[in-house]
């Protein structure tokens, strides 16, 4: 069986081939189905290795009906880039590396996440825009109206049009402020339609339902768990999770010295932001169920800060998140909280 690698880009794509009798065979191509049809559709069954990448899946699937078998690779495997040259790097030398690692194997799988999981992933990615667009038009607006000594109250920006009819704006203010003010009523629309489109994918699912039980995790971030595991028996452990999240510390230790530094930050920046909103929250609420969440980030506080103990929390409740989907049980507050 002959053995391809692609290196994908949005709009060309390196191919290389490398067959049983020894041939290599290297080509550009259109990055469109109907080039990928033209180029590999008349071919023999063959085994073809591409990186994770945005394109990565459509292409994969495209490429399975045309009869080949197609590998998605992690791109942070190192030695899937053994056979490449430092220093120098083409795509052309890309598609070559990853073709010889489809034939020695020395690749590792990336994951493939259910159409479901997909389309879930895909809501909450509108939500985040959605929201980070109407953060930074809010926080347009205070900087403005602070040039003329006026200031907002505090509260939600899902409330600041209605904080901003309570001032008292000056004629040339309110023109500037007409644009962003015009914006705010679709965005807050288009934000709840968001979060009802999420609450009844919780309503939907056990899983779901299940994690809802820990303190602080509402139902965004209870789907977006589920969403960003999609399965979770391909984790050996919680830490397993904790460091596919970004929330383990990195380290550079050799011999005696051992140094750990800042969190990762890899994976998912959205699962693991949500995370920490939901320690934030944990830190400051008053329910019994969460005093002994709280106890333990507050004795990290008293030590590190409260911005590390929020992390430590966060990296905390992804690993009690991950036991409970795995034992299928809801959340049980240590006997410690009742005390407290």
């Amino acid at each position: 069986m002959d053995t391809i690698g692609l290196d994908l880009h949005k709009r060309e794509s390196q191919l290389c081939v490398l067959t049983e009798a020894g041939e290599i065979v290297e080509r550009r191509i259109v990055t469109s189905r109907e080039r990928f049809t033209v180029v590999l559709g008349g071919r023999p069954p063959a085994r073809i290795l591409l990186e994770a990448s945005t394109e990565s899946e459509w292409v994969a699937r495209h490429l399975e009906t045309l009869g080949h078998e197609v590998i998605i690779a992690d791109p942070n495997f190192a030695p899937m880039y053994a056979t490449r040259r430092r220093g120098v790097k083409t795509d052309r030398r890309d598609a070559r590396t990853l073709a010889e690692a489809c034939r020695l194997g020395a690749y590792r799988r990336a994951h493939r996440a259910s159409d479901e999981q997909r389309h879930v992933r895909a809501e909450l990615a509108v939500r985040d825009a959605l929201i980070r667009t109407r953060t930074r038009t809010v926080a347009l607006a205070k900087a403005l109206i602070r040039r003329d000594g006026l200031r907002l109250p505090s509260g939600g920006p899902a409330h600041t049009e209605a904080k901003l009819t309570a001032l008292p704006l000056p004629p040339a203010l309110a023109a500037e402020l007409a644009p962003l003010r015009a914006l705010w009523a679709p965005v807050n629309t288009q934000i709840a339609a968001a979060d009802a489109r999420l609450a009844h994918v919780a309503a939907a699912d056990p899983v779901v339902a299940q994690l809802m039980t820990t303190p602080g995790i509402g139902p965004v971030t209870a789907v977006a768990f589920v969403a960003t595991l999609d399965v979770v028996t391909r984790f050996a452990s919680a830490h397993q999770v904790e460091a596919y999240l970004g929330l383990t510390p990195r380290e550079y230790s050799s011999g005696e010295q051992q140094r750990r530094g800042r969190i990762s930050k890899t994976g998912n920046a959205r699962m693991r932001y949500l995370l920490v909103e939901a320690a934030w929250r944990v830190l400051r609420t008053k329910d019994p169920a969460a005093a002994a969440l709280r106890a333990w980030a507050e004795g990290i506080a008293q030590r590190r800060g409260r911005s590390i103990a929020a992390v430590a929390l966060a990296r905390r409740l992804a690993g009690i998140l991950y036991a409970m989907w795995r034992d299928g049980k809801d959340y049980r507050a240590p006997p410690s909280a009742a005390v407290a």
